[in-house]
């Protein structure tokens, strides 16, 4: 008999209209070896308007390629104020009686992986677990309340910091197993002394990853039609993601700038996917100062990063300097589409358990000030064939060794091995 394997992630909303991210892709293989896998998330889709109707229903169950996602009802909410802070309330208070009514119908699980962002999800994954007496794996995608505390959002002296970071510990302490996509999660626990108390065995780690055969699929068929891609002349520096004080986005404008000056670099264009605060500034500036090496695209579809990714010539990895979080490793879902797109990376920051520098497949500045991101990009820019493509080959294998095939291998162990030792314990 399959197993039964219930993922809670608030956020997966997004994959269900994506048809693609870390979950859908870990369910579509845990059905290949005969798990029964089941998402659980909120009604309303994170940075969207889009909303999956309910019909004063507490909860719908929709599949989508023989993946059921059960939708949690939430309310609705914009920005990072006190909408979505109760939005995530709703959703950890409805997900246990929700579970509960699922589980009526459709059977009982028998393990549940419940996935961060926020921590209340990871609580609510273990309450629910300890009902139903199965192991609870977390899986700790962001170092709450460390990256709250880098964004800005609160400060390490708060009151409110203090219990995140006591709740944090509670989760390590009571979860059967913890997997961190950062590598560094092991180093984390023994830099915050709970070592003691949390059993270092019990700690993995499973990267983000990349779909690879769908990423080249999508890459081939989600086309659109622009200007500045379709360009041959050019030679493409893309960022795709945020463009908030976080990852220093102006950092890139200074490149250009310094670029703009050079006569003989004037076919080098920088391409901005992505939207945020700093945005419409950094926009402003680039009009004033007459910068027409760099353009902001906006937001786009995740279905088409794959195809402008493949129109790039180097991509680039861009955040503040100053940022602790990184000392544990970094395992951004962009780093791994820029794997798959083929194509080398520039970097601008320190991460411990650099995967750029492992696979060779591009060039970490750390500390870099923006003159010598510049002669980085020059090096590329002026690279002789052979040698550009030694750095592409280098990303693919990459993304081959983060495909979620791989990365499934790795979870389906961590089932096996939090479960046999649940029966151990018992």
């Amino acid at each position: 008999m399959k197993k039964k394997i219930w993922i809670m992630n608030h956020y997966a909303t997004n994959m269900y209209f994506n048809e693609g991210g870390r979950h859908y892709w870990f369910a579509e293989n845990l059905i290949k070896r005969g798990y029964g896998p089941t998402l659980f998330c909120a009604n309303t889709r994170h940075n969207s308007k889009n909303v999956i109707e309910l019909d004063k229903r507490k909860y719908i169950v929709k599949n989508i390629c023989k993946i059921p996602f059960v939708f949690v009802k939430t309310s609705m909410y914009t920005g990072n104020g006190k909408s979505r802070l109760w939005n995530i309330i709703e959703f950890f208070i409805n997900l246990s009686p929700v579970a509960k009514e699922y589980a009526k119908l459709y059977g009982e699980p028998d393990i549940i992986i419940a996935s961060s962002v926020h921590p209340l999800t990871l609580v609510a994954g273990i309450q629910i677990a300890k009902k139903y007496n199965i192991p609870c794996i977390c899986e700790v995608r962001d170092l709450w309340p460390l990256s709250l505390v880098e964004m800005g959002r609160i400060k390490n002296e708060q009151i409110v910091t203090k219990i995140l970071y006591k709740l944090e510990h509670w989760i390590y302490k009571k979860a059967d197993s913890v997997i961190f996509t950062m590598e560094g999660g092991k180093d984390y626990i023994l830099d915050k002394g709970w070592n003691n108390e949390i059993d270092l065995s019990k700690i993995y780690n499973i990267n983000n990853g990349v779909d690879f055969d769908k990423f080249k699929e999508r890459q081939k068929y989600k086309t659109i039609e622009d200007t500045d891609l379709d360009d041959d002349s050019t030679f493409k520096v893309i960022y795709t993601g945020s463009i908030r004080a976080f990852n220093n986005i102006n950092y890139l404008v200074d490149v250009a700038r310094l670029i703009n000056k050079e006569e003989s670099y004037k076919n080098i264009k920088f391409i901005i996917y992505g939207d945020g605060d700093d945005r419409k500034n950094l926009e402003e500036i680039c009009k004033k100062e007459n910068l027409n090496n760099i353009v902001f695209k906006g937001s786009i579809s995740k279905e088409y990063i794959p195809y402008i990714l493949g129109k790039s010539n180097l991509n680039m990895l861009i955040y503040r300097k100053d940022l602790e979080v990184f000392k544990y490793g970094g395992s951004q879902n962009k780093l791994f589409e820029y794997f798959a797109s083929g194509k080398p990376i520039i970097s601008n920051i320190k991460i411990n358990y650099d995967l750029i520098e492992k696979y060779n497949c591009g060039e970490t500045i750390y500390d870099g000030d923006a003159i010598k991101i510049k002669n980085c990009i020059l090096k590329f820019y002026n690279m002789s064939k052979q040698e550009y493509d030694f750095y592409c080959n280098n990303s693919i294998k990459a993304a081959r060794d983060y495909d979620f095939k791989a990365l499934t291998n790795k979870l389906e162990k961590v089932i096996e091995n939090t479960m046999e030792g649940r029966k151990r314990w018992r």
